[in-house]
């Protein structure tokens, strides 16, 4: 799959880097990204993922726009208040690169239905960006079922984190052996932590789609806001998991 003028102008800076070239570029025209969640790492990565030339990037959520989301959920803007998120973030992803498919997926996804939607639809990488442990666990489970790559991303207050799994590598029931239970309720986040999450998300997902560079594969990166520390934990295999079988 060849590139444009257009395009070979619009992804320039990308292409001259050395680990990229035009067959980098190639790739990811012809990837398929899922990210759920439309929020606040789902903003970051969803952007950067369709400003980055990744040539289907769908978007699953269920929520609509809520004046409390703007102040870090970039994907949308004050006159989107009471949209569905995945319509005005498609709009969005469209107007920075209209080359970009942007499926979206309107509904609350299930282990059974993120499955089905994984394996029917081809995506080559999920991005988690949801805020509900249980629906994490969902998607680790989907996505070690069906041997699709996925990167995790967690926020709280000032602290994120983010993991890589490919198939076989440690997952999130390795890390966490007792899933939790959901809670719900609001907590805060300093608005720019998201901002860096996500965006290392898209970052490992554009790595795994190319090939190329060092994953967080058994490895927990933390970031701590206030005290601006990232700290690198191993995640050994948890004996048993289905993840390493």
């Amino acid at each position: 799959m060849s590139l444009e003028a257009a395009e070979q102008e619009r992804y320039a800076r990308q292409i001259i880097l050395p680990e990229f070239g035009q067959a980098g570029q190639e790739k990811l025209k012809q990837a398929r990204v899922l990210v759920v969640g439309a929020g606040g790492l789902g903003s970051p990565a969803a952007f950067y993922l369709a400003a980055a030339g990744v040539g289907t990037v769908g978007l699953a959520d269920f929520d609509r726009v809520e004046l409390s989301n703007l102040q870090r959920q970039l994907l949308h803007s004050t006159q989107d208040l009471g949209r569905p998120k995945v319509e005005s973030g498609r709009e969005t992803l469209q107007a920075l690169n209209p080359a970009v498919q942007v499926p979206v997926y309107a509904e609350k996804l299930t282990r059974a239905s993120l499955g089905a939607l994984i394996s029917s639809e081809h995506y080559d990488m999920v991005v988690d960006a949801v805020d509900d442990p249980l629906t994490k666990f969902a998607i680790n489970d989907a996505c070690v079922a069906h041997e699709t790559a996925f990167v995790h991303g967690g926020i709280l207050k000032y602290q994120g984190q983010i993991m890589t799994h490919i198939p076989h590598s440690p997952c999130l029931r390795c890390l966490f052996p007792e899933e939790p239970e959901s809670k719900g309720g609001k907590n805060g986040v300093l608005g720019a932590v998201p901002g860096v999450i996500g965006s290392l998300q898209a970052g490992e997902a554009i790595k795994f789609l190319l090939g190329t560079g060092d994953l967080l594969t058994g490895r927990l990166l933390t970031y701590d806001a206030l005290a601006m520390r990232f700290r690198t934990l191993k995640v050994p295999q948890r004996s048993h998991c289905l993840c390493g079988e």
